[in-house]
């Protein structure tokens, strides 16, 4: 299935107005290529989803080794263009006391919140002052995929 997968994804490829498609032209030719085969009613989905996944997985990994094995410079190749970018300064705010503190009371704070939620009474903070029971939001559902 997988090798059937990877077929048909080369031939969508060649079928591109030119040997290098865009990434706007991988993305149609991809898109209806998905298409198709769910319409088509030959495959069944979670198969191809499967597949698909492997696929993403190789593809993600050869790309992951070949970035590393590249020097630090700018390059063009193959209508794609690499710029170089060294990595900026991040500042440790944790060694400052006073952000360090308020960090600290920020996640009581959190847990305080949580607790009043989760609780029918009233709670009430260390200064006497009553807990709000503040609303929420739904997080998006999602499919998760182990293998």
């Amino acid at each position: 299935m997988s090798k059937d997968l990877f077929q048909l994804m080369r031939e969508k490829e060649i079928a591109t107005n030119n040997y290098l498609p865009t990434k706007k032209e991988i993305k149609a030719a991809s898109t209806k290529l998905a298409k198709d085969m769910i319409d088509s009613g030959n495959f069944s989905k979670e198969e191809i989803y499967a597949q698909a996944l492997r696929l993403k997985e190789a593809i993600t990994t050869i790309e992951a080794e070949l970035k590393k094995d590249l020097p630090e410079e700018n390059f063009e190749a193959y209508g794609l263009k690499g710029t170089f970018r060294e990595g900026g300064k991040i500042l440790n705010y944790n060694e400052d006391d006073i952000y360090a503190n308020l960090k600290r009371q920020l996640k009581q704070r959190e847990e305080l919140l949580k607790t009043s939620f989760n609780t029918p009474d009233p709670i009430y903070d260390a200064d006497g002052v009553e807990i709000p029971k503040v609303s929420f939001n739904y997080r998006k559902s999602s499919l998760s995929i182990t293998y």
